[in-house]
């Protein structure tokens, strides 16, 4: 299964020229706008959802005031955006969950994930405020001719990395980009973008209901620094343990978790250890690992964890023999203001109970 650090590797999708685009825009004018189906939503939540981490997220209404647009700075250079869209797209799906948060009116569609058993948001999204949203698959492929035809007036674009992404999206509607999977912590780069765009108190907002909640689960675990922890993922036939998604670490950091030495080490990319080497995390007492949704990604995440048992090294480690291996949602590690609040109660549950 893909981590954070895997989007770069497998954002190398087929694109459309800029005279594709255009073209497409041009043949698609009188194009029905997809529309949001309340009741199929529901039926794919309750099917893609069963057993899914869901937090408690607050009403989180549209705010859009203001008139014309303001010059904002950006990695890429000076762009034009309006002060108050009325449409905002996010390119992936962690942008969507920021604009929820940072209080932006969306675009009649939105972007989700077309593979790890996804066929809406993620399940620990804000589901209230998208329940008027249709959507359409936008990764791993990406699709500008949906994009065009959600109409957006302004897109916020993490796929920063991708420089044909970066410089089509302008064509659509006025655009900020950044490189949001760079190995730098998520929430910094939230925090930056919320600022960037003037909308900081939003963020903080945010943040202190995180902060609160770190308190409140803080607050039942007798002893954290006698936990130990790591992030444990799996691919290109190694486990990998680090802690460059600044999701998983963050919260047991905060928590005062111990987090395994093997997740810190080469500047917090963690180690990609082959079965030989498992034996290292040996002394982990909860490993948390990614896993996709629905029945097909759970029969692989237990095909996964069959093979492993075949390793006697792996099968004992701590956290193995001790029934210390934890789920979570794949699209939490890519880091979002609903998916770090939803690891959090990941944590707890497994944890606290």
């Amino acid at each position: 299964m893909p981590a954070r650090m895997s989007m770069r590797r497998k954002a190398t999708a087929l694109v459309a020229s800029a005279a594709g685009l255009m073209l497409a825009a041009s043949c698609s004018t009188d194009a029905p706008v997809a529309e949001a189906d309340p009741q199929e939503r529901e039926s794919q939540l309750d099917a893609q959802c069963a057993d899914a981490v869901v937090p408690d997220l607050p009403e989180l209404a549209p705010v859009a005031e203001g008139t014309g647009t303001r010059t904002v700075a950006t990695q890429f250079g000076d762009v034009d955006l309006p002060v108050a869209p009325q449409a905002a797209l996010g390119m992936y799906t962690t942008d969507v969950d920021m604009l929820v948060w940072l209080r932006y009116p969306l675009a009649s569609s939105q972007p989700i994930r077309s593979d790890s058993g996804y066929t809406t948001f993620p399940c620990f999204f804000p589901q209230e405020a998208l329940t008027e949203v249709a959507t359409f698959a936008n990764y791993p492929e990406y699709d500008y001719e949906s994009i065009l035809m959600a109409e957006p007036d302004f897109i916020l674009n993490g796929l920063g990395y991708d420089a044909d992404v970066v410089e089509r999206l302008p064509e659509i509607a006025p655009t900020y980009s950044v490189d949001a999977f760079d190995g730098q912590p998520w929430m910094d780069h939230f925090e930056q973008t919320a600022a960037a765009l003037g909308r900081t108190q939003y963020f903080e907002e945010w943040k202190a209901i995180y902060d609160a909640r770190i308190a409140e689960v803080n607050a039942q675990i007798a002893d954290p620094a006698a936990i130990t922890v790591a992030p444990v993922g799996y691919w290109e036939d190694q486990f990998q343990t680090g802690c460059y998604s600044g999701v998983e670490c963050q919260v047991f950091e905060d928590l005062g978790l111990t987090v395994a030495e093997t997740s810190l080490a080469n500047d917090r990319q963690g180690e990609a250890l082959s079965g030989e080497q498992v034996g290292r995390m040996d002394g982990i007492d909860y490993a948390f690992m990614i896993r996709g949704l629905g029945e097909d990604q759970e029969a692989q995440f237990q095909q996964l964890l069959d093979e492993a048992a075949e390793n006697p090294l792996w099968a004992g480690l701590d956290f193995v023999a001790q029934d210390g291996i934890v789920g979570y949602e794949m699209e939490m590690t890519f880091g979002s203001p609903s998916g770090q609040l939803a690891f959090l109660d990941v944590v707890e549950a497994a944890l606290v109970g």
